[in-house]
């Protein structure tokens, strides 16, 4: 069993402050940017086993941001472990999967034109959802969860914070979140297992009120007063660390904590979150819009034409929406022997009104990510390690190779 150690000392503010040209005006407004940082160090022992320390910066609980694209990463970690659960001969994470509709705003799914045979599966929907962040792709793995074991799922392995009560990008009202599509898993013509709608009866909704900001766009009216945020999704910056470590360091964590994943699903899950889109045959995606770097904020911003470092992986769960900028990362370098976690949210929303599109990522946000990633990357080269870790686990092939 691995060690983890918190350390309580102001150590990434200090870090920080090493770099006031970048760093300056994040350290005079912490609260205006929102921002929460959670750094770990990995140190191995001679049997390679891995033992955590932790810094944390403003990792406050009641301190609520927005977690956008961060809750696809245990959907598609829960997506797997009910395959698995279900114990149905026949039925895999490749299984053709098709999505009814049976409420208000239920949409179906009975093909999927980017997948090597043209059908959706939980497979695809998670290449998608690691790669690229799509948003349908978590919709359909949150109805195949269903909104009360995805919720309790996470609170017995511990993540009593988190709620993910809502799917993305559909506008869709909470009872009608609560109510997820009916499903069928397909071998040929032959149904192998069927799901019918289900409404989940639990309420996930905080106690106390979440509001945001000066004002907010509805429509196309400026409403002057803070957007409530207490019907949203909450995923909190040690909760996500921790999901990301069950998953990368299964053997390191309490056996509660751990998803029921075979040593294939691993690797699947391994592949897709560091492999870049530019390498992706199915789906196959533009590399303009999805540049090598895509989705990899820590380390590369938001830059097109960042050289790719060829010796470094990054395996991550990125979010933006609201104004809220966030990376869940682990990050290898093969080369120089250095990995670490590190985990980050800041709001880029100086104008504080809320819907407006008028986020400030590029100038805010993705200078602030790159410049963070790139700060813990050069202490980590520095920092000396008692033994040589042997990062071989994560060296995979790719779709197209390298």
């Amino acid at each position: 069993m691995s060690v983890q150690s918190q350390a309580q000392d102001n150590f990434i503010e200090k870090l920080l402050a090493t770099k006031p040209e970048q760093f300056q005006n994040f350290l005079k407004n912490p609260e205006k940017y929102r921002i929460q940082v959670l750094y770990t160090q990995i140190n191995r022992d001679k049997k390679n086993r891995p033992s955590f320390k932790s810094y944390s910066y403003r990792t406050d609980l009641n301190e609520y941001f927005y977690p956008a694209s961060t809750v696809k990463f245990p959907a598609s970690m829960l997506a797997l472990e009910k395959i698995n659960n279900l114990k149905i001969k026949g039925l895999t994470k490749e299984s053709v999967m098709l999505t009814g509709a049976e409420y208000e705003k239920h949409t179906p799914v009975t093909n999927d034109s980017t997948a090597q045979k043209g059908m959706p599966s939980v497979a695809h929907y998670i290449k998608k959802i690691l790669m690229v962040s799509d948003n349908d792709a978590f919709n359909r793995l949150y109805e195949f969860i269903g909104q009360e074991p995805f919720n309790e799922g996470l609170a017995a392995k511990g993540h009593t914070n988190t709620r993910i009560v809502h799917r993305l990008q559909v506008g869709m009202n909470p009872e009608q979140n609560r109510r997820t599509n009916p499903i069928k898993f397909m071998d040929g013509d032959k149904v192998i297992y069927e799901q019918p709608m289900v409404n989940a009866t639990k309420n996930y909704q905080p106690v106390s009120s979440t509001k945001l900001g000066k004002g907010y766009l509805k429509g196309d009216a400026l409403v002057n007063e803070p957007l409530d945020f207490s019907e949203r999704n909450y995923f909190p910056i040690r909760e996500q660390q921790e999901i990301l470590k069950s998953i990368l360091f299964p053997e390191a964590v309490e056996a509660k904590k751990r998803f029921n994943l075979t040593p294939e699903d691993y690797r699947f899950v391994y592949q897709y979150m560091s492999q870049m889109p530019t390498e992706s045959i199915y789906p196959k995606y533009d590399s303009v819009e999805f540049y090598p770097t895509y989705c990899k904020f820590l380390m590369y911003g938001s830059q097109k034409n960042d050289v790719v470092n060829k010796n470094m992986r990054i395996f991550n769960k990125v979010g933006d929406a609201y104004g809220f900028l966030l990376d869940n990362a682990y990050i290898v370098d093969f080369e120089k022997n250095i990995e670490f976690l590190l985990t980050t949210v800041l709001l880029c929303n100086e104008d504080e009104i809320f819907n407006d599109d008028k986020y400030d990522y590029e100038t805010v946000g993705f200078p602030f990510m790159k410049n963070l990633g790139q700060l813990i990357y050069n202490h980590e080269l520095n920092r000396p390690r008692k033994f040589k870790p042997d990062l071989s686990k994560f060296k995979l092939t790719y779709d197209k190779g390298q």
